[in-house]
């Protein structure tokens, strides 16, 4: 097992969990976090953190490993972030919306740290 990162995160990017992963395996997209799968120590320290719940274990709510397959196509493209950034301005507007991936998902890296 280990965590992934869903759609609840995109455009909300909150970065709470950043903080607190004990091995850095978090990486950033234009808007949205992944978890590198072969780096995370699945310790799970990073699930409690996120306001927006995004952030699952790989067997839950991925009955077909689309989130993981996400997570680790990305986690080898984007820059990897260790310090909690800036989460947008207009994140709380998105925070309970659905199906975000089809509408917003962007392959752009992020920043990184």
């Amino acid at each position: 097992m280990t965590y992934i990162v869903t759609d609840a995160c995109i455009r909300c990017k909150y970065m709470d969990c950043v903080e607190v992963c004990p091995v850095d395996c978090f990486y950033e997209g234009e808007n949205m976090l992944v978890i590198h799968p072969d780096e995370c120590i699945d310790c799970g320290v990073c699930e409690p953190e996120c306001p927006v719940e995004a952030i699952k274990p790989d067997t839950e709510d991925d009955p077909d490993g689309k989130w993981l397959e996400v997570n680790s196509r990305f986690a080898t493209v984007w820059p990897n972030i260790t310090i909690k950034g800036e989460a947008p301005a207009d994140a709380e507007q998105f925070e309970t919306e659905t199906g975000k991936f089809e509408k917003y998902f962007s392959e752009r890296p992020g920043k990184g740290s």
